[in-house]
């Protein structure tokens, strides 16, 4: 599969520098870190998040994990909860089940950042497949994700 083409035109209007660093096909974020040679602190995982107010997408590093209570504080949502994974299928609809790209805002849903992602150097994001990731230097990251709320949201995933 192909970038979809509304991200592909997101990327140009924001004349946005970026890579692709494909891998094998994969099905979650630790194996797509793993068969991309990424370390899995620079792969931004998008989680879809909803309550009666809709979805929003939560970005966060591929090791960490979502703390609801920090976004929904966040975002002042007091139900926020994981979507389920039909639900994800209909608000993507040009991407692959389960590739979720970190920028929900193309799909018109509002993103959070995890501000450990803006501590890193370089970060990739899913393109919409299993097997392609767009590399991002960071200040091509923060550009892109300059109008989303930022914050401290995740946790550490122990393994």
């Amino acid at each position: 599969m192909f970038i979809p083409p509304r991200l592909s035109f997101f990327l140009l209007v924001n004349d946005a520098e970026y890579g692709i660093r494909r891998h094998r096909h994969t099905r979650n974020s630790p194996d797509t870190a793993h068969a991309a040679r990424v370390p899995p602190h620079q792969l931004a995982k998008a989680v879809v998040l909803e309550d009666d107010m809709g979805c929003v997408v939560a970005v966060v590093p591929a090791d960490r994990y979502v703390r609801l209570g920090r976004v929904s504080q966040l975002l002042a949502r007091e139900h926020l909860h994981l979507t389920d994974e039909d639900r994800v299928a209909t608000l993507f609809p040009d991407c692959e089940r389960g590739a979720v790209p970190a920028l929900g805002m193309v799909w018109g849903l509002e993103t959070v950042v995890d501000d450990e992602l803006e501590t890193q150097s370089v970060v990739y994001i899913e393109c919409g497949d299993h097997e392609r990731l767009l590399r991002l230097e960071h200040r091509q990251f923060h550009a892109l994700m300059r109008q989303s709320r930022h914050g401290q949201f995740s946790g550490l995933r122990l393994h």
